[in-house]
């Protein structure tokens, strides 16, 4: 089966198409990071925008790439949540407009779904079940995954998640937009024992997040850090982004073993944005690793929102003989456990 899968859930405006869910034939992602920089994050009327003006041309690059014509789709998906609502819109309505006209099946897809299969693009994939991490701007949650269609919520934030703190305390260095890479890159050079700044673990045996109190310790650190004169000190923004994304990486990692122990499965995964920051992927592994349990992540350009991780998931759902007629609709908020499960 070929699908092509269009994500438009953000800032990216993406297509891409995959056959029977493993194999990428293209997946083009046209990307607004210059767009937004200037403001230090996404403006959503400027993303809605520059989706309608890059949608058409993406989608018709991913046919050019992968060779073949809209009249060798067997399934078309696309995002429908959770996202902003008029990025969404762009995507989904562009995807209802090929199905009409050619009488290609449509099926919405949650974009939390999409980044927990993305790791079926890989050639090593994991078994079921498995303990997956979902980490990036607008989520940071953990899953049980019994099978295809088959999620158990496990934790999830609370407040910020883990990317968007990234963004918000490079905003505090002032860093510039996106904040993850730039925090990544800067704290190669700290030291990231410098500064203990607080773990949130919340109740014993919870499994959920919480990096506000994290994002406000940093704040309130360079706030008086800045005041007392010690900048150009002892301690550097480098120490400061160092010790932030120690902070953050030591949440993760426990919180996913513990679900790793609790869950008893036998291989772990993870997925998003958040997933291709260096220090969090080695120190995942290396703890997973000492406790016999494998990791599999994707590579980074199926870790950043794409169409191809879409295509995967309306694969599953459009085989096991799902559709979605012409009045589905968007979600901004999308829950995973209210998708219907597959047989």
């Amino acid at each position: 089966m070929i699908t092509l899968g269009i994500d438009t859930s953000c800032d990216d405006t993406s297509a891409a198409i995959v056959v029977d869910g493993r194999a990428t034939l293209s997946n083009v992602v046209h990307s607004q990071i210059r767009l937004h920089h200037p403001y230090g994050g996404v403006v959503p009327e400027l993303a809605s925008r520059e989706h309608l003006r890059n949608i058409e041309d993406v989608v018709e690059e991913a046919f050019l790439r992968a060779g073949i014509s809209l009249a060798e789709v067997d399934g078309i998906a696309a995002t429908v949540g959770p996202g902003l609502i008029g990025s969404l819109l762009v995507g989904l309505y562009y995807a209802k407009g090929l199905s009409y006209v050619r009488g290609v099946p449509l099926i919405g897809i949650n974009h939390l779904e999409g980044h927990i299969l993305s790791v079926f693009l890989e050639k090593d994939v994991p078994p079921f079940p498995f303990v997956a991490l979902t980490v990036s701007g607008g989520h940071t949650s953990l899953y049980h995954v019994e099978g295809f269609g088959r999620y158990a919520l496990l934790g999830q934030t609370l407040d910020d998640a883990a990317g968007e703190a990234f963004d918000k305390v490079a905003k505090i260095l002032g860093l510039g937009y996106p904040g993850g890479a730039a925090i990544e890159k800067l704290a190669l050079e700290g030291n990231r024992e410098m500064i203990r700044f607080p773990r949130a673990l919340l109740a014993p045996g919870s499994l959920d997040f919480s990096f506000s109190g994290l994002k406000t310790a940093v704040s309130l650190f360079v706030k008086n850090w800045r005041e007392s004169g010690e900048r150009g000190g002892e301690i550097s923004e480098a120490d400061i982004a160092a010790s932030f994304q120690e902070a953050v990486v030591d949440v993760l990692v426990q919180k996913v073993m513990e679900a790793v122990e609790k869950s008893r499965v036998s291989s772990l995964v993870m997925a998003g944005g958040v997933a291709c920051n260096k220090a969090l992927r080695g120190r995942l592994i290396e703890q997973a690793s000492s406790a016999g349990v494998p990791v599999f992540c994707p590579r980074p350009v199926y870790c950043t929102d794409n169409g191809a991780m879409i295509a995967v998931a309306g694969y599953h759902r459009l085989s096991h003989g799902e559709r979605a007629d012409l009045s589905i609709d968007v979600r901004s908020r999308f829950p995973i456990e209210d998708l219907v499960p597959i047989a």
